[in-house]
């Protein structure tokens, strides 16, 4: 029967704990590369059509019963030329709207962007909550947190563009996938 015995070194200047700090070090790397290979992915949410890019497409867990949620998301343009998104699709709403959400003297009030909403060139245009948002009514189903549903966004210029949803909790301001920030 063969026995492994530890490899000892004859060079008696190896300083003890070399070996931990061997495998710490390796362990780190392997840390850090997991958590690279993360972010890469959590920035991987994103679509483009021509000069515009759609940063992360996200909507919240909705309660059972519930008939309307809302979709948020970042359309950035990198063009010389504005462009417009005209229209909106979701596979779990019978239709989506684009809407506008604001207060004005005090009194919450929302409604529908008929003329839809301007991507200006070399800047951004933001759906997000407390403010212009997809309006996705007639949910064919409860949303839940995790799950991805496939819809897509019209532009004036550029067309359509295939897009993922992904669901985020209830609660979430933000959907970078548990970040509650957003860089935009």
């Amino acid at each position: 029967m063969l026995t492994s015995q530890p490899v000892r070194s004859s060079q008696s200047h190896e300083k003890p704990g070399l070996h931990k700090l061997v495998r710490l070090s390796a362990a780190l790397a392997c840390t850090a590369a997991l958590y690279a290979g993360t972010l890469s992915q959590a920035h991987a949410h994103e679509f483009k059509l021509g000069t515009l890019t759609i940063d992360h497409p996200w909507s919240r867990a909705t309660p059972a019963g519930a008939k309307v949620a809302a979709g948020y998301l970042v359309v950035r343009n990198s063009g010389a030329e504005p462009d417009r998104l005209i229209s909106a699709t979701a596979e779990v709403a019978e239709t989506a709207e684009i809407h506008e959400m604001g207060m004005k003297n005090g009194i919450m009030s929302m409604r529908a962007i008929a003329e839809g909403l301007e991507v200006p060139a070399g800047s951004e245009m933001a759906l997000k909550p407390g403010g212009y948002h997809l309006m996705l009514l007639g949910l064919k189903r409860p949303l839940h947190k995790g799950e991805k549903f496939a819809g897509t966004l019209t532009f004036e210029h550029a067309g359509t563009v295939s897009i993922e949803y992904v669901v985020e909790g209830v609660g979430s301001t933000n959907a970078k996938s548990g970040h509650n920030q957003h860089a935009h």
